[in-house]
């Protein structure tokens, strides 16, 4: 029996970007028309590798630094939960690569809460493994002041459950503006502690 299932579930991709500076002070994507994914990531992305140190959102596994798999390569979102975001914080749109996104989606619901362990697969075969949903964090909310002065501090709390996923790749290939990518859902009940 297959472990993973296609769902009628579709998303378009509508931004794609690629996070190249490692200056902390202002997080920047630059925008792409095309991602070409290996089991790296992405080439050139601060985020690319299969593996990667540690850091504060796994410290309860793991000493900060400590090599783990990196299961962080991509940052996806949602366009929809992006202008949610937005109003909550009462600016009129958050750009993508202030908030460091690889790729933007439209047309999936609930999107920062897809299961762990989903795919998202793209025309070309281009396969990505969710993670889990995203924290926010400052970083995006540094940006976010350098062109919005002073509502960069709302993004924290703004973005919470709506922050999109991390994610791998799960198969490499070639993603573009304008693809749709097919939600595939592990083949399983929600977890149920004592059942």
């Amino acid at each position: 029996m297959p472990a993973l299932k296609p769902t009628d579930y579709t998303a378009t991709v509508v931004w794609l970007g690629l996070v190249t500076n490692t200056d902390r002070k202002e997080l920047l994507a630059e925008c792409r028309d095309a991602l070409d994914l290996t089991f790296e990531g992405v080439a050139g992305s601060v985020h690319g590798g299969a593996t990667r140190a540690a850091c504060t959102r796994v410290r309860k596994q793991y000493p900060e630094d400590t090599e783990i798999r990196n299961e962080r390569q991509l940052s996806v979102l949602s366009e929809e939960e992006l202008d949610l975001i937005a109003s909550k914080m009462g600016v009129d749109r958050l750009d993508p690569a202030r908030l460091g996104a690889s790729i933007v989606l439209r047309g999936l619901p609930d999107f920062s809460h897809v299961p762990p362990s989903s795919r998202l697969q793209a025309p070309s075969g281009a396969t990505l493994t969710v993670d889990m949903q995203n924290r926010p964090c400052q970083f995006p909310a540094k940006s976010i002041d350098k062109v919005a002065p002073g509502k960069g501090r709302g993004f924290k709390t703004a973005a919470n459950g709506l922050r999109g996923v991390t994610a791998s790749v799960a198969r490499e290939g070639r993603v573009v503006l304008g693809d749709v990518l097919r939600l595939h859902v592990p083949d399983q009940r929600a977890w149920q502690p004592g059942y």
